[in-house]
C-alpha cells in the first residue's frame, strides 16, 4: 500500500489546514485501511503559519503584548527548541483591530502600529529562540515597522528629542533614529522574513499606494502618506551602520510588505525568503516527502494566484521533482489542464462540483473533503477508478 502525504493549506473561511488534512485522511483510511497517511498541514507565511507549525509538533507559547491600536492582547507563537514561528497578523493584523457594535472592523490607518510584533519577538527571544521565522501578511498598519523597532529599543525621536507616537501619523515628526539598542537586543538572533510580496517601500508600487487603502487610507491622502514614509526612510537609512549596499533599504523587494514592516526588518538585518519555502523547510517537508508515494495538497481556491509561489504550488513542485504522484484538492478549481500539468499536478479535485452551490460547499467542507478522501483511498489502493471533477 502507498504512503500518502497530506499537505494542504487552509480552506479560508471554512477549515484550518489541520482540519482539511484530517478530513481527507479519514476518507482515505475508510476505503483503504492499509494505506499509510502522514499529515503535514502547511502555510505560506500568512494567516495559519503558526497553526501549521503547531500541527507539525511545535509548542504553543503566549505573551501579553500591545495590540495594533494600543489595547493589551494575548498573542501566540510556535517554538521548537531554538526555532520559533511568528505571524505579524497575530500581533498587528486587521483581525486584531477592534470592531463596532455590528461586528465591522474599525480601520485605523493613522494609529495602527507594529509594536506588538517587536514585543513578541522579545518574548520568543527570552524563551530561548535564536532563529525566528516571521510571517508577513494581514497587516493593519502602515507605520514602516516603526512600532516594531521602538519595542525592540530603537530611539525614534522628533525635533525636540521626544519619542514619536506610534502609528503612521507619528512618523510625520521623526527627525532621527538610533537603531543601536534594537540591534543589541537581537544579538545572536537570526530573523527570517517569510514574504512573497516584492513591493518597495515607496512610490506607486509602495506600501501606501498599494496596501494603504485596505487599511483605511483615503485615496486623496496616499501621496502625503508616501512622503511621510519617505522621511521615515531617510531617518532609518541615515542611522543604519555597516558597509553601504548597492540597493537602498527602501528599494529592496519586500520593503513595502505589511505596511513597510519589511523595511524595518531589512534594517535589522533579516533575510527575506519565500513564505512557502520557509514554512516547508521549517516543517521538515522534504523528509516527509522522501517517505511518500502520493502527495495531496490544496487550498480553498486553486487558481493562477496559487501558481505564484503559494504553498500548494511549492508542495506540488517539490513532490513532482521527487517523482511522487500529486493530487490537488480545492474548494473551487480555476486552472486549465495544461496549467495543472505545468504545476506538476497529476489530478485535481474540487468541492464545488460536488455541492449545490458555494454556500453548500462552505457549509459541508469537512464532509465533502472526507468524501473526496474516500475516492482517493479507493484510487490509490487500486480498487477504484480515477476520481474526477464532476
Amino acid at each position: 500500500m502507498p504512503t500518502v502525504l497530506i499537505a494542504p493549506d487552509k480552506f479560508k473561511g471554512s477549515l484550518s489546514a489541520a482540519e482539511v488534512a484530517a478530513a481527507l485522511s479519514r476518507g482515505i483510511v475508510a476505503t483503504s485501511p492499509d494505506a499509510r497517511t502522514e499529515l503535514l498541514p502547511i502555510a505560506d507565511g500568512g494567516d495559519g503559519t503558526v497553526e501549521a507549525a503547531l500541527a507539525a509538533g511545535f509548542t504553543a507559547h503566549e505573551a501579553r503584548i500591545t495590540g495594533p491600536t494600543g489595547e493589551p492582547i494575548t498573542a501566540r507563537w510556535a517554538q521548537s527548541g531554538a526555532e520559533a514561528v511568528l505571524e505579524l497578523a497575530e500581533t498587528s493584523g486587521l483581525r486584531r483591530l477592534p470592531g463596532d457594535a455590528a461586528g465591522r472592523t474599525l480601520l485605523d490607518h493613522a494609529r495602527a502600529s507594529t509594536r506588538g510584533l517587536g514585543e513578541l519577538i522579545l518574548a520568543a527571544r527570552d524563551a530561548g529562540a535564536a532563529h525566528l521565522v516571521i510571517g508577513l501578511g494581514g497587516s493593519s498598519s502602515t507605520d514602516g515597522g516603526a512600532g516594531l523597532l521602538a519595542a525592540l529599543g530603537a530611539r525614534l525621536l522628533d525635533g525636540d528629542d521626544t519619542p514619536i507616537p506610534d502609528g503612521h501619523d507619528g512618523l510625520a515628526g521623526v527627525a532621527s533614529a538610533d537603531l543601536g539598542p534594537a540591534l543589541a537586543a537581537l544579538e545572536g538572533v537570526h530573523l527570517e522574513a517569510a514574504c512573497d510580496v516584492t513591493n518597495p517601500l515607496l512610490g506607486p508600487d509602495g506600501a501606501a499606494a498599494v496596501f494603504g487603502p485596505q487599511k483605511g487610507l483615503a485615496d486623496a491622502d496616499i501621496r502625503t502618506a508616501d512622503e511621510i514614509l519617505g522621511r521615515w526612510a531617510d531617518a532609518v537609512e541615515q542611522a543604519s551602520t555597516g558597509p553601504s549596499a548597492p540597493t537602498p533599504l527602501r528599494e529592496r523587494p519586500g520593503a513595502g510588505a505589511a505596511g513597510g514592516t519589511g523595511f524595518a526588518l531589512y534594517a535589522l538585518g533579516a533575510d527575506f525568503v519565500s513564505g512557502a519555502d520557509a514554512v516547508l523547510d521549517l516543517l521538515g517537508f522534504d523528509a516527509a516527502l522522501a517517505r511518500a508515494d502520493v502527495v495531496i495538497t490544496g487550498e480553498g481556491r486553486l487558481d493562477r494566484q496559487t501558481l505564484s509561489g503559494k504553498g500548494p504550488a511549492e508542495v506540488a513542485r517539490r513532490a513532482a521533482d521527487a517523482g511522487a504522484r500529486v493530487i490537488a484538492v480545492a474548494g473551487s478549481l480555476e486552472l486549465a489542464p495544461d496549467e495543472l500539468e505545468g504545476a506538476g499536478i497529476d489530478l485535481a479535485l474540487d468541492l464545488l462540483s460536488r455541492a449545490l452551490d458555494v454556500e453548500d460547499a462552505m457549509d459541508r467542507t469537512a464532509q465533502l473533503l472526507e468524501d473526496i478522501g474516500r475516492e482517493i483511498g479507493e484510487y490509490v489502493g487500486g480498487e477504484g477508478r480515477r476520481p474526477s471533477a464532476r
